[in-house]
């Protein structure tokens, strides 16, 4: 029977730290980001179709998640001020992650390809909860410049205020809730998280 690497691939998330360029408090890596992102996308959603009247698969967003940023297990991640510097950067770092994602696809049996083609090459039916994901994914960073502040990193500061105007940008009531309600609980010390 031949041998598939896929999940062995997947596995190697961990190693990939985030936030390079930037001095870290506490080195955040890929699969710690894809679980935090996947349970904020999962929240998105169901506030979503609990306060706004939707009607999404909360479920289906935290899949999509949990893999949003699988193809940097072959690429490594690239900086965001990198990646977008400009528009010759961004068109040549999507056409290095397809074939990331190409490679990932071919890593599997050929009955399950299909299956988890959707993590890796959007639907046209997934758009919404993308959305969603995208949302969660900028939340999640948004935590991570919170956390570094907390733990007197200062080189976020920036990145922190920059990333809150993209949220804010993204007129999205879902996010919005989410970082009023929850969001300021992530400056607290676990002491003052059990005494409320």
């Amino acid at each position: 029977m031949k041998k598939h690497h896929f999940f062995a691939m997947i596995s190697r998330m961990k190693y990939i730290n985030r936030w390079a360029l930037m001095r870290n408090a506490h080195n955040e890596n890929l699969s710690e980001h894809s679980l935090e992102v996947s349970i904020i996308a999962h929240a998105l959603v169901l506030i979503h179709n609990r306060r706004f009247g939707g009607r999404l698969n909360a479920e289906r967003a935290a899949l999509l998640a949990v893999f949003h940023d699988a193809p940097e297990s072959l690429t490594g991640d690239m900086p965001t001020p990198v990646k977008y510097h400009n528009e010759q950067v961004r068109n040549a770092y999507k056409t290095v992650e397809k074939s990331a994602c190409d490679a990932l696809i071919n890593m599997l049996p050929q009955d399950l390809k299909e299956d988890y083609r959707p993590f890796f090459f959007a639907l046209e039916e997934d758009k919404p909860l993308w959305d969603f994901v995208k949302a969660a994914d900028k939340i999640s960073a948004l935590i991570k410049c919170i956390e570094e502040e907390k733990a007197g990193n200062m080189d976020f500061k920036m990145a922190k205020q920059s990333i809150m105007n993209i949220i804010h940008q993204m007129n999205m009531p879902e996010a919005d809730c989410f970082v009023e309600e929850f969001l300021p609980s992530f400056g607290l010390t676990l002491d003052d998280i059990k005494q409320n």
